[in-house]
C-alpha cells in the first residue's frame, strides 16, 4: 500500500463511529468491559448499522468520483479503534451501504489520528472527542461529530457550511475580540480589509470542494445532462465592516463560495435551517452544539474559542 495518495485526491478519515450508529455497542463496552463488547458484536456482524452523523456527507461525496471513475477524485478511509475481529460488522455495513470504501484501519484501542499523515488526509471526523483534539493539536485538521439531526433523503446534492474564523481561516480575529472587545475586532479588521488572513484547518478542504466543482463545470460543458452536485456556504458572525476581509482572503486563496452569511449576533439555526447541510462546522463548541439541533454539526476544536 503506498505510503500517500495522489496529491489532486481529496482524502478523508472517518471513524466508524462518525459513520455508523454505535451508541448501543458502545454502551456495551463502557459498561461490561471489551470481552463482552466482542461477543456483542460478533452475534451481531450480519446486523447492518444504521447511519450516523457523518453518514450522508460521506456517501454523497463519494458520488462525486463519478465525475471521473477511472481516476477518483474522493477517497475515504474508515478510521476506528475496535481490533479487525470486532470491526467486521462496520465492514460488512460499508459493503450493505454500498459505500466505496477499500482502506480501514482498526487500531485496537489505540488513537488512530497518528496514522492520518500516511494517507495525505484533509480531514479526520471521529466522534471521540480526546482523538480530535489530539489531531489538531499536532497540526491535522479535525472535527468532534456532534450528537445532530441529519437528513434521511436519498438526493445527490452535497451541500456543506463553515464557520470562517477558526475554521477556514486562522484565529486572528478571534484573538482581537477574545482580548480587547467588538469595537477592537472591527477597527482592526476595517484597516485590514485587503489584507488577507492566513489559512485555518480547514482551507484545505474547502480548496479541494471547489476545485471538484470546477470539474463539474468542465463536466456540465462537455455534457448538458450532468447535474451540479455541489454546494458550499459561509455562514460566519462577521457583519460589515468585518465582512470585507472575507472577500478579500478568499480572493487570495482562489476560491469561491456558493452562497455567504454576514448575519452578526443573529442565531445561525434559521440560515441552517434553510440551507440544510449535509455538515457544518464551527470552531465555537456551543454554536456546534446549538447547530445540532437542526443539522449535522461538527466541532472543531481550534484556537482561542478552545483554550
Amino acid at each position: 500500500m503506498p505510503t500517500k495518495t495522489s496529491a489532486q485526491r481529496l482524502v478523508i478519515a472517518v471513524s466508524s463511529r462518525a459513520l455508523f450508529d454505535l451508541d448501543e455497542a458502545a454502551q456495551v463496552y463502557d459498561s461490561k468491559g471489551v470481552e463482552a463488547y466482542r461477543a456483542y458484536q460478533r452475534r451481531r456482524e450480519r446486523q447492518v448499522l444504521k447511519p450516523g452523523v457523518a453518514f450522508p456527507f460521506i456517501r454523497r461525496l463519494l458520488a462525486v468520483n463519478a465525475l471521473a471513475p477511472e481516476s477518483p477524485p474522493v477517497e475515504v478511509v474508515l478510521v476506528s479503534r475496535n481490533d479487525a475481529d470486532t470491526g467486521l460488522r462496520v465492514r460488512n455495513s460499508l459493503d450493505h451501504h454500498g459505500l466505496d470504501i477499500s482502506r480501514t484501519i482498526f487500531t485496537g484501542g489505540q488513537a488512530p489520528w497518528p496514522y492520518l499523515d500516511a494517507f495525505d488526509s484533509c480531514l479526520f471526523l471521529s466522534a471521540h472527542q480526546q482523538d480530535v483534539e489530539a489531531a489538531i493539536h499536532k497540526g491535522y485538521a479535525a472535527g468532534t461529530v456532534l450528537k445532530s439531526t441529519f437528513p434521511a433523503d436519498d438526493g445527490r446534492e452535497l451541500r456543506i457550511a463553515f464557520d470562517f474564523d477558526g475554521v477556514l481561516a486562522d484565529d486572528e480575529g478571534e484573538l482581537i475580540y477574545a482580548r480587547k472587545g467588538l469595537k477592537a475586532f472591527q477597527a482592526n479588521e476595517r484597516a485590514k480589509a485587503n489584507r488577507p488572513l492566513s489559512a485555518g484547518p480547514l482551507q484545505r478542504l474547502l480548496k479541494h470542494i471547489a476545485r471538484l466543482q470546477r470539474m463539474e463545470t468542465e463536466r456540465i460543458a462537455c455534457d448538458p445532462t450532468w447535474r451540479r452536485s455541489l454546494r458550499t456556504a459561509i455562514i460566519t458572525a462577521r457583519s460589515a465592516p468585518a465582512d470585507r476581509r472575507v472577500i478579500t482572503t478568499l480572493r487570495r486563496w482562489g476560491i469561491g463560495v456558493d452562497e455567504a452569511f454576514f448575519i452578526g449576533d443573529m442565531a445561525k439555526a434559521e440560515i441552517l435551517r434553510h440551507f440544510r447541510p449535509h455538515i457544518f462546522f464551527d470552531d465555537k463548541r456551543a454554536n456546534a452544539e446549538l447547530a445540532a439541533d437542526v443539522v449535522p454539526a461538527v466541532h472543531v476544536p481550534f484556537g482561542v474559542n478552545n483554550l
